[in-house]
Order: structure tokens, then C-alpha cells, then sequence
């Protein structure tokens, strides 16, 4: 039996490369002492097997990057080249087959390999003769071959032929699918994922003719102070592209430079689909709005120095003649360096309204139809990205959901400079630009609000005004005894909470402890609270129904009683989301009481039925794409402070007492909200401290464990179409965890991909 250095079970926090927790070592303060950022193998007995041999035990994480190695001394230091990922089940189960070289001397555990949580059980190793090694490696592929979608094996080669004449390279493979397997790096990404051969570029050459629409696609390129061998390269990526139906319109300063003039004149001279022209700043828009109308098709803007996909339009006429109405269409992206090399890849949601109020997370390449661009008032004075996302913001304003088309490839990619400079137009840095142009949007739809700068996500905030009214918020709180909990929160709301017109609603479910049945009579009897008794079988939808069926407020917030007010405005902040446009649900930022991120929004579908995003991040840390301080629409968000109107939660019948009494109702509410048309919206302004069902507990008995089964197939059957993909995530992003790393199995349409 291999010991870890730990006792079993024993939750601890990690920094990467500070220190670890030995057990059973508190500091002066009670918190843990630290040691290294990893666990020395011991073995007792004979020494360190060698040969093939299965790794079993339990670890279970809790943070940003879940994979874990075991690493190994042949007696000259430990290297990366002696090192085994571990993956896991999602449920933490360790049952790897490994294979050790004689005569290794150390060996250490590292259980996550970022900042995070985790509790390890001893870990065993055991020798396995060749029967027993063909056996485990033909249960593990098998069960990944009737789990996963025949899609998503396809791209990590698993099958059931390649197992026949490959067992070891199937096994290898059907490790990439674990829950827990390390993520690819970007480079090697690319290489399998985004790098068309041959024939894929012939199979979209001949779909073309096919195409029932061929639209033509403008691009405008604006320059303005930039080198000519970049220019030139941009021009070059326009004129490589697959798809033969575009036409390039370049403006340059009558001032520019003799070598882009030189340039611009090859290229014009070179092919007709090129014009150039040279202008002065106040004439660019006017210019390109003009070209709008003649070419009568579609039209985007092109950054300077930036560089297209060779299939960048053809991926966007193919959609574009898809889906007709197509108003607004965006792909994701990524940055390439001087030298040619592609990093810090940007995969973006579906269309998210809120998210673009709070960052233009749109970025380069945007195509608008031109009637559209007519329609919300003509092309801004300038020609960058924050025209485009300015062109988004009225665009949108007259479209649906369906008209606004994401494409999930990365077909644009970023110049970045040797400096580490961005030029003027890329940048997602707060600036009064950005700012006007979201006041203008507010000015425009009659919307009071201030727009306020968030530095450290590069976006805004919108502080939404409050209606006028006031109105009456009712704040549901179911209980089971733990006084410490309740009190806590009910002080929180009344002490820290600015807004006024709030009633408390205590849920008591089966109370037994004296002194909290004191405390709730205390509370009944001050008029501090409405005390209602629900003496049944713990079941969290019939609980908060009850209550609703009491509450005096036009709108509803369920919260947890092991939850403490953080942000005074957090009501005020909620309350003005979820008057605007559309919006059904909002959910708040919860923490635990240590600083970390608790919930940040829902995903659905990834790493089973659904998960918290951001969790376990810092609180002030940005996040993907600086996401986790930015308010967005989302799939979902956690019962624990959820806010909606009461007309619609009755109209929607509350939450499912039936099907889910424990678990996912809250996440089945959220997902009804917006099958009826409604958006839910998940803001990092409203924070409070969240201690996760604290007064329940962890219940892993027989019975818990069937109905959390039970629950989640519910979900799966129900909401089969919901949970194939969060249209708020992204199929390039890990679908096993929710941490936004990439997929080795992309969820992404396109024969290319072979």
C-alpha cells in the first residue's frame, strides 16, 4: 500500500508552486502549516514495483486544473520524461494502468496542478500479470466507446476496430476522454484540430458551387500608421481565401507611408476585387457605408495587420446561406506573433447580449448584412472593432437569436506586437469609446443606467437604475435548525443590505434543536420575519413553493440560509437586471467564506448535468476572457440567491417538487425560463458568501446516491437537447469540466477537420 503522506480523506488547499499542507500541522492560527506543492510515495516493504501495474485509490478536486502526475526518480533527479498523467472519473475514482522501469529510487504525487482543493485516499499499487492488464484495458475502452457520441471519439481515434488490432494506442486514447485528463496544448491543438489538409480544402471548394446562396462578402480595411510587409500579409490572407465571392476596399491616410502606397498599388493593379483609396479619418465611415450599398451582400471590417483563415469566408458564406436572415455573424479567434506563432485563443459564446454590453467580446471578425447596417443608422466615423461592436450593439436591437450567428472556429487571427503593444483598434481596455457608445445604447432604448469601467476584466458594468416603484422583494429562506447559519444571514440582510423594501420569509423544515425553534418565534414575534412550518420530508422545490404561495412581493428571490450578504447594493444590483429586456432569472456571485468562487453562473452538459463556472478562482480573478467579473447571460444559475418575478414563477409552476426534489430544480427552472423566451443573467456585482448546504450536509448514503441518480437521468431525458451544448460555453472547451480549457474532443461540424 503506497501512503501519500496524509491522512485519508483530508481535505487541503494548494498553491502550484508554494506550499502544502502535512497533516495534522496547524499554524498558529488553526489553518493548515504548509510543506511542498507536492507528496512524497513511500512504500513499505520491498521497495517500488516495477513493470505493469494498476494505480488505484480516490481523489477528489475542486479548482481550475485537475490533473494530476506521478512523477518518478530513476536515481539522477526527477525529469519530465519520467512522469504518468493520473486521470479520473468525474466522481475522483483512480484505476490506471501504468507501466514502471526497474529500479526506480523516489516517487511523488502531485493531486492538481493549480491553485485548488482536494481530499485523497490512500492510494494502492499492485502488479498485474498480461491477462489481467488486456482485460482492464479492453473494460476501460469499451466504456468509453458506449459513452461518449461516435463524434467525439472520431477525434481522439477510439474505436471499436482500432481496439482490435491496437489495444495499448486505444487505451492511451480512451484516456483523453476522463474527466480529469490534462488538457492539449494549444500548439498541438491546433495541429489536429485547425490545420485543414488537402482534401478538406477541396471538399469546400467543391461545396461552393452547391451553395443555394453565394453572397458576396465585402471587407473594409482601414490603414492607418502600419507597416508594409504586415499589410501586405493581410492582403495576402484575403486573397488565399477559399471562397472567391469577396472584395476588399482598403482606406489609407493621404500621409501614409510611400511603401504602403507602393503596396496598395500591386495589389489593386494585381487583382480587380481590390480598391484602394486615400482618406481622411471623418470620410472612412461615410466610404465604407457606400460600399455597403453596392455591394448589397454582406460586409465586415478587417483589422490592421490581422490575418484571415484561409476558410474564414467561406465558413461564413456557408453559414450565411444557411440561415438567410443571418443579420450578424462572428467567429472566434486567437493572436499571432511576428514570427507567425499562434496563441491565447479566444473561444466566445453564442450570441450574449449582456456579455457585450459588458465587453466587446465579438472582437476582429464580424459580418454584418448590409440592409441591416442601413436600417440601424449607417456606419460609425471610424473603421475598427469598436465600429463593429458598436455596429452589434444597434444591429441587435431589431434582431432575434436566430439572426445572430456564431461560428465556432477560429478563422481570424490577432496581430500582437514585439513590444507587447496592441494596437489602438484591438483592445477590450475600458475607454470612453467603449463607454459613449453603451450610453448611447441605453440613451437609445430609453434605458436609465451608469456605465462604469471594470479594468481588470477590460469590459463595463452596467448599473441599472431601479424601477421607480420600489417593488416589494420577497426573500425566501428555507432552514433546518444550524441558528449559527440563519442568524448570520438574517443579520447580514437587515445590517448590510441598502435596499428597503424587502420582506423575510423563514421556511422551517423540522426544526428539532431548541434554541433555533426560539430563535424563529423571536423572529415571528418582532415582525422581523414570517415564520412558516413545512413538517415534511426535506424537499427544497415543495419548500419554496409553499412559501411562495405567502409572499407579498411582485418579485421572488429564493436564498439559502447559509448564505451572508457581501455587496449593500446586491438587491438594488439584481433588481436591475431583471427589469430589462427580456430578462427572466438573475443569479448572483456566491463565494466561499475563504474568498473563492463558489458559483459564477451555470453550465449545462459539461462534466455531466451541470456545473458552477469560475469556481474556485480567486475572487478579483478575471476568469476566461476576464468572464468571472463581467455580468453575462448564462444557462443557468444556483437556487442558492436566485431572483425572479412572481408572475413568472407561477406562470412557469414553480420549481419541480416531483422529479427533482434535492437536486437541479434549480438549473430545470432556469433552463424553462428560456424555453419560454425569457433570458437568465448571472452578475458578479451582487456577491455574498455561500457555505453550500452547510445545514444538510454531505447525505452519500444508498438512498441519497439512488435519488441523485435518479435526478440527473430526469435531467439527461428532459433536457437531452439542452445538455448537448451550453450555448454560453463553447464545443471547442473541455465538455468533461468546466474550467474552459480546451477539448481533445471538439464538439465542431466540418469534414475539414479530417
Amino acid at each position: 500500500m503506497i501512503r501519500g503522506g496524509k491522512t485519508p480523506g483530508l481535505a487541503a488547499r494548494l498553491l502550484p508552486d508554494g506550499d502544502f499542507p502535512e497533516a495534522g500541522m496547524p499554524d498558529d492560527h488553526g489553518k493548515p502549516a504548509f510543506g511542498k506543492a507536492c507528496i512524497d510515495v513511500a512504500v513499505p516493504g520491498e521497495g517500488y514495483p516495477s513493470g505493469w501495474v494498476l494505480l488505484r485509490g480516490a481523489l477528489i478536486r475542486r479548482g481550475g486544473n485537475c490533473c494530476a502526475r506521478l512523477d518518478y526518480d530513476l536515481g539522477a533527479g526527477f525529469t519530465e520524461a519520467q512522469s504518468f498523467e493520473i486521470p479520473a472519473s468525474g466522481r475522483g475514482e483512480i484505476n490506471e494502468l501504468i507501466c514502471l522501469p526497474a529500479g526506480v529510487k523516489r516517487m511523488k504525487w502531485s493531486p492538481v496542478g493549480a491553485t485548488g482543493e482536494f481530499e485523497l485516499s490512500l492510494l494502492s499499487l499492485s502488479r498485474v500479470n498480461v491477462l489481467e492488464r488486456y482485460w482492464l484495458m479492453v473494460q476501460r475502452v469499451m466504456s468509453m466507446i458506449f459513452l461518449h457520441p461516435a463524434r467525439k471519439r472520431k477525434f481522439v481515434d477510439l474505436g471499436f476496430f482500432r481496439m482490435l488490432i491496437d489495444l495499448p494506442g486505444s487505451y492511451q486514447a480512451a484516456r483523453k476522454l476522463r474527466a480529469h485528463a490534462s488538457a492539449p496544448h494549444y500548439q498541438g491543438w491546433i495541429g489536429y484540430f485547425d490545420t485543414p489538409g488537402i482534401r478538406g480544402h477541396r471538399q469546400l471548394e467543391r461545396h461552393i458551387p452547391e451553395m443555394a446562396v453565394q453572397p458576396k462578402i465585402t471587407l473594409l480595411l482601414n490603414v492607418q500608421a502600419g507597416h508594409a510587409q504586415y499589410l501586405a500579409a493581410t492582403v495576402e490572407s484575403v486573397r488565399a481565401q477559399i471562397y472567391p465571392h469577396w472584395e476588399l476596399h482598403i482606406a489609407a491616410a493621404p500621409d501614409c507611408d510611400p511603401a504602403i502606397r507602393e503596396v496598395l498599388g500591386e495589389f489593386t493593379r494585381s487583382d480587380a476585387r481590390i480598391s484602394a483609396g486615400f482618406l481622411q479619418a471623418d470620410q472612412v465611415g461615410a466610404t465604407a457605408m457606400d460600399a455597403a450599398r453596392r455591394s448589397g451582400d454582406y460586409l465586415g471590417i478587417l483589422g490592421e495587420h490581422d490575418l484571415l483563415a484561409q476558410r474564414a469566408l467561406y465558413c461564413i458564406a456557408a453559414e450565411a446561406a444557411a440561415y438567410p436572415d443571418a443579420v450578424l455573424l462572428y467567429t472566434d479567434e486567437d493572436s499571432i506573433d511576428e514570427a507567425g506563432a499562434r496563441t491565447a485563443p479566444n473561444f466566445k459564446p453564442d450570441w450574449n447580449p449582456q456579455l457585450l454590453l459588458s465587453q466587446n467580446y465579438l472582437g476582429g471578425l464580424c459580418v454584418f448584412r448590409a440592409d441591416a447596417i442601413g436600417a440601424a443608422g449607417g456606419f460609425p466615423d471610424r473603421l475598427d472593432t469598436g465600429a463593429s461592436c458598436e455596429l452589434a450593439l444597434r444591429v441587435s436591437e431589431a434582431a432575434n437569436v436566430r439572426q445572430i450567428r456564431h461560428i465556432p472556429q477560429v478563422l481570424y487571427h490577432c496581430r500582437t506586437y514585439r513590444d507587447g503593444a496592441a494596437p489602438e483598434w484591438a483592445g477590450n481596455t475600458p475607454c470612453a469609446a467603449g463607454k459613449q457608445m453603451r450610453e448611447a445604447y441605453l440613451a437609445r432604448n430609453g434605458i436609465c443606467g451608469e456605465v462604469i469601467g471594470v479594468p481588470g476584466a477590460g469590459g463595463y458594468r452596467i448599473r441599472y437604475a431601479i424601477p421607480a416603484d420600489m417593488p416589494l422583494v420577497s426573500i425566501i429562506i428555507p432552514t433546518r435548525d444550524r441558528l449559527d447559519l440563519l442568524r448570520r444571514c438574517i443579520e447580514s440582510l437587515r445590517g448590510l443590505g441598502s435596499y428597503p423594501h424587502y420582506e423575510i420569509i423563514v421556511v422551517d423544515n423540522q426544526s428539532a434543536d431548541p434554541v433555533t425553534l426560539a430563535y424563529l418565534d423571536a423572529l415571528a414575534a418582532g415582525k422581523i420575519a414570517t415564520v412558516l412550518r413545512h413538517d415534511r420530508p426535506f424537499n427544497y422545490p415543495a419548500i419554496n413553493n409553499f412559501a411562495v404561495r405567502y409572499a407579498r412581493g411582485q418579485v421572488l428571490c429564493l436564498l439559502n440560509n447559509d448564505t451572508e450578504v457581501i455587496t449593500p447594493e446586491w438587491m438594488e444590483e439584481m433588481l436591475g437586471l431583471l427589469h430589462q429586456k427580456d430578462v427572466g432569472v438573475v443569479g448572483a456571485k456566491l463565494l466561499y467564506p475563504d474568498g473563492k468562487v463558489q458559483h459564477g453562473g451555470d453550465l449545462v452538459g459539461v462534466g455531466g448535468v451541470a456545473n458552477h463556472a469560475h469556481a474556485f478562482l480567486r475572487r478579483d480573478d478575471p476568469g476566461y476572457q476576464g468572464r468571472a467579473l463581467l455580468a453575462q447571460d448564462m444557462s443557468a444559475v444556483t437556487g442558492a440567491c436566485l431572483m425572479v418575478r412572481k408572475a413568472l414563477y407561477e406562470e412557469l409552476g414553480g420549481l419541480d417538487e416531483r422529479y427533482l426534489p434535492v437536486s437541479f430544480n434549480d438549473v430545470d427552472f432556469c433552463l424553462r425560463v428560456r424555453e419560454a423566451g425569457y433570458r437568465v443573467v448571472w452578475t458578479p456585482h451582487a456577491e455574498l458568501y455561500h457555505r453550500e448546504s452547510a445545514s444538510r450536509g454531505k447525505n452519500r448514503s444508498a438512498e441519497k446516491v439512488r435519488l441523485a441518480k435518479r435526478e440527473a437521468a430526469y435531467m439527461r431525458k428532459r433536457w437531452k437537447h439542452a445538455l448537448r451544448r451550453d450555448p454560453f460555453y463553447n464545443p471547442n472547451l473541455s465538455q468533461e469540466r468546466p474550467d474552459f480549457s480546451l477539448s481533445n474532443a471538439p464538439l465542431v461540424e466540418g469534414s475539414w477537420l479530417t
